[in-house]
């Protein structure tokens, strides 16, 4: 009878089989010793073991010290309700994943260094570096307006995200120019799922001569000596990337159209799409960063050291401190994604309250990725965390583990006055 129940259970949730001994599956990076932290990774386990992700990377610095590295379960080769077969890859913690939407906090942090830089100007309207683009009422529309969610132009035409003309950028200049505003320019922020990131890499073009991909590998990958770090891979180097996988009870009527109104296109196919390799191959500056926990952490900590790494600078003081700074101390309603939330020019912040990342982390910087990635930084706890998993739920038996993990991580490391 047991049998059976797990057996529908996995069915009805489309959990993964999770092996009763996952030693083997367990792969731990260069760590410096820490108290707590394998009551932490005890709860990362508790995660992996609800049966939502195949796969899951943890990275976590503490004062500048890498604590906690360590992976565990699949990277591929392994799907719900499947044993796994002679094709399953072991997650290590070197496999490439993708951050999906965690990927908007690094755009903004490029963005923001070119400003340093005084290659462009975030607070002008984006047609001065993009001619076209105040078509159809855009015309005062800032990169800033983009970076924190405030444009008005949330999501991309579905055709836009065709996988075929993801290197056609023409084609993309084009659904950009010809976006129709469908909120409020200014107001309330409204999360835009796909759309900033392409627009930010037109601009980009426009004022280098050079794409993202090439300032991101130029200005942060190789002075961070990241092995991957990237929008997007090679294609020789898909097979290497995680798998993700659809998983979680199926959505019913209401929310699946919420969801599609965010993304574009339904939540499955999104999630089917990702594993393909012109996906995997492409640039999507909002949504295909390719790295590991350990390296999108080291970005995190990068900025919590003022924007130097190993002693050299990576970004100005100055550029570190506008990308924090968040001019609204409370929450406001997202208008896309029907939840409080709180900006920055690229972050979600934390607060003094609840947040995604615990309780009482008022400045907390750092973004989330469909659909349980977390990655964030505290300097009041002088803490980075990145949390990567390839499952992509959103109701299933991982709701009950992953705030225990959180809260696990909060209570680990407290404010300097304990809290």
């Amino acid at each position: 009878m047991t049998l059976l129940k797990n057996r529908v259970l996995e069915f009805a949730a489309r959990k993964i089989r999770v092996p009763e001994d996952i030693t083997g599956l367990t792969d731990i990076g260069v760590e410096s010793a820490a108290p707590g932290i394998e009551a932490i990774w005890d709860r990362a386990l508790d995660v992996y073991k609800s049966g939502v992700h195949p796969g899951l990377q943890c990275c976590i610095y503490h004062q500048g010290e890498v604590v906690l590295e360590r992976a565990v379960g699949h990277a591929r080769g392994v799907s719900p309700g499947q044993v796994p077969g002679a094709d399953a890859t072991p997650m290590h913690v070197d496999t490439p994943v993708n951050l999906f939407s965690a990927a908007k906090a690094v755009t903004s942090i490029l963005m923001h260094k070119l400003e340093g830089d005084g290659v462009l100007d975030l607070d002008v309207p984006v047609a001065t570096y993009l001619p076209g683009f105040e078509r159809h009422g855009k015309g005062e529309i800032t990169l800033s307006q983009i970076l924190n969610h405030r444009a008005g132009i949330p999501v991309l035409p579905p055709e836009a995200l065709d996988l075929d003309v993801l290197d056609n950028i023409d084609a993309i200049r084009e659904f950009v120019l010809d976006m129709k505003p469908t909120q409020e320019v200014g107001g309330a922020p409204a999360y835009h799922t796909i759309s900033g990131g392409f627009i930010m890499d037109l601009v980009v073009r426009e004022v280098t001569g050079k794409g993202v991909r090439d300032i991101l590998i130029r200005d942060f990958k190789k002075p961070l000596g990241l092995k991957w770090f990237d929008y997007g891979v090679k294609p020789a180097q898909t097979k290497l990337v995680a798998q993700n996988a659809m998983t979680g009870f199926r959505m019913g009527p209401l929310m699946s159209k919420m969801f599609q109104r965010i993304l574009g296109m339904p939540w499955d196919e999104v999630v089917q799409l990702s594993n393909d390799p012109r996906f995997l191959a492409g640039i999507i500056p909002s949504g295909n960063l390719i790295t590991t926990a350990r390296g999108i952490a080291t970005l995190y900590q990068c900025m919590l050291d003022n924007g130097t790494y190993n002693g050299k600078a990576v970004l100005s003081p100055s550029t570190v401190a506008k990308l924090v700074h968040a001019p609204n101390t409370h929450f406001e309603v997202d208008r896309m994604l029907g939840m409080p939330m709180r900006y920055s020019n690229g972050f979600m912040m934390g607060t003094s309250s609840f947040s995604l990342y615990g309780w009482n982390h008022p400045h907390a910087f750092g973004h989330v990725g469909m659909s349980n990635t977390f990655t964030w930084a505290d300097p009041d706890r002088n803490l980075v965390v990145a949390l990567l998993t390839t499952g992509k739920p959103i109701l299933g038996p991982h709701l009950i583990a992953l705030p225990k993990l959180i809260a696990e991580i909060h209570n680990t490391f407290p404010t300097h006055n304990g809290k």
